[in-house]
């Protein structure tokens, strides 16, 4: 029997339910979800592996306008992500945009389309809050462009209706050998999905502004035998400021997010931790090229 394997990306306007959808087709929480827009800043792989095929999913930034340089990089994520892929899911929230017209009339999603000849699946995501006239008309107008091969009708967090989607992917990925070995689940380390996790924690507990001038890093991360490992990480802002919001009064605030996020991080790693969280400012980090590689946000990445 033949193997198929390919690379997948998951492109869609910020909020739509990308990172939702990955983590459910894979059956594991690779991508970090808040109820916030930006969440998801770079490309995170999920690998789909079975005895048949092999699906290596893109989690990708959402497609904005870019304010700043941070942003920038975001959106240089999707294009890299979209040109090495066999195919593209594009996602719409059909409650967000019940005629998709804002999100197909976007210049940035436009040069998507235009600069690719791959195959695209559009998904009409969350029509669990939705009513089934507005999903039919969608669907029928959405069909007139001619722009997708298919269009799949989906809750992403309800998990309706995906076993279509991966049915689909199938159809039109290549015969080729895994890329990746069976038990792998991502390219990444376990200190970027703890630095990720610890990140979730912020956009869940800050409001405002806070999320988005945080960055995480980790800056000591030790296994250790028949004790706790422990963990370092330094929340990073961009005004002195935004210091004071982190940790709160009497530092009640990052006690609770400490507490939060060290609860996520041993659910992931399946073992206890002891996680340490510090403060740091960096001005306008958000914008500045050389912190912004030594944070990872690399132009070049692939």
């Amino acid at each position: 029997m033949s193997h198929k394997s390919g690379f997948v990306s998951i492109v869609g306007k910020p909020n739509v339910g990308k990172s939702t959808l990955m983590n459910a087709l894979i059956g594991e929480k690779l991508s970090i979800t808040t109820n916030k827009p930006q969440t998801t800043r770079k490309k995170i792989l999920g690998i789909l592996s079975t005895e048949d095929y092999q699906i290596i999913f893109q989690d990708t930034p959402g497609i904005l306008n870019p304010e700043y340089l941070l942003q920038e990089r975001m959106l240089e994520y999707i294009y890299q992500s979209v040109k090495d892929s066999e195919l593209i899911l594009f996602i719409i929230d059909i409650n967000a945009d019940p005629n998709g017209s804002q999100t197909l009339s976007d210049e940035r999603v436009a040069k998507i389309f235009e600069n690719t000849q791959l195959k695209k699946i559009l998904l009409i995501n969350k029509i669990d809050l939705s009513n089934q006239n507005v999903v039919e008309s969608l669907i029928k107008d959405l069909s007139a462009k001619g722009i997708f091969e298919k269009i799949i009708p989906i809750s992403a967090a309800e998990g309706f209706n995906l076993s279509s989607v991966t049915e689909s992917i199938l159809e039109f990925l290549p015969e080729h050998p895994k890329y990746y070995p069976d038990d792998q689940l991502s390219d990444e380390n376990e200190r970027f999905f703890v630095s990720e996790i610890i990140r979730e924690k912020v956009f869940e507990r800050y409001r405002d502004e806070i999320p988005y001038s945080t960055e995480v890093i980790i800056a000591e991360y030790k296994e250790r035998e028949n004790v706790k490992d422990f963990i370092s990480a330094e929340i990073v802002v961009e005004k002195d400021s935004q210091k004071p919001i982190i940790i709160g009064n009497k530092g009640e605030a990052i006690k609770i997010l400490g507490q939060e996020a060290r609860g996520a991080i041993e659910k992931f790693l399946h073992h206890e931790v002891y996680l340490e969280l510090r403060v740091k400012v960096r001005e306008k980090w958000r914008s500045n090229p050389n912190m912004l590689k030594s944070f990872g946000y690399n132009a070049d990445d692939k």
